[in-house]
């Protein structure tokens, strides 16, 4: 499905931060789990830099573990064409060790969730993924930006416009808890995440 051919040393957890490239972008709800990955690189001294899959990449080591961060740089809807490449090189063979961080609709502003495998809630970054990967049983930390006020209709404005102070620090503490989130899941497991962040 995958392939076997790897590039790279094996990761213990590959964190892909999901968002759209270019500085138009930058700070927009949509680009939640980009900060969350940028934010772990920085937390270990680290900048993400250009590769070859599509990304801008980093590999740190947290408390001796490999840690591989990335952002898709082919646009949110297209990020399964990054992902199934990283996937390959940072030799991420079991899903549940693929930590999608992305921003979620239907999780009120200021709420962190970790979950594992299931639906695609709509996203279509996930969608992406899904359709490269041939498997949703990637894990996830949804990080919340709640529903446009005006509907359903006004979703593409909610999430590519830049949110207000107000709103923006609130996001701002979600994305530090999102990193705790990766790096909890990094080492402790999926389930102990589970039991710390979804309350």
């Amino acid at each position: 499905m995958l392939g076997r051919s790897r590039s790279g040393t094996p990761s213990d957890l590959l964190a892909v931060g999901l968002g759209n490239p270019g500085a138009e972008y930058s700070r927009t709800r949509h680009n939640a789990g980009a900060d969350a990955v940028e934010l772990l690189a920085s937390r270990c001294g680290e900048h993400l830099k250009r590769s070859k899959e599509q990304a801008l990449v980093a590999e740190v080591r947290v408390d001796g573990r490999r840690l591989a961060l990335a952002f898709p740089q082919t646009y949110m809807n297209d990020s399964g064409r990054s992902v199934v490449r990283l996937v390959r090189r940072f030799g991420i063979e079991d899903m549940s060790r693929l930590v999608v961080i992305h921003d979620e609709l239907d999780l009120p502003l200021g709420t962190v969730r970790v979950k594992a495998g299931g639906g695609l809630a709509g996203h279509n970054g996930l969608r992406s993924i899904k359709a490269h990967l041939h498997t949703d049983e990637f894990t996830r930390v949804r990080i919340g930006i709640g529903k446009p006020p005006g509907g359903k209709e006004q979703g593409a404005e909610h999430v590519l416009k830049a949110p207000s102070r107000r709103d923006r620090t609130e996001l701002d503490v979600s994305i530090e808890v999102a990193a705790d989130a990766v790096e909890c899941i990094l080492e402790h497991g999926v389930s102990a995440a589970q039991n710390r962040f979804n309350g």
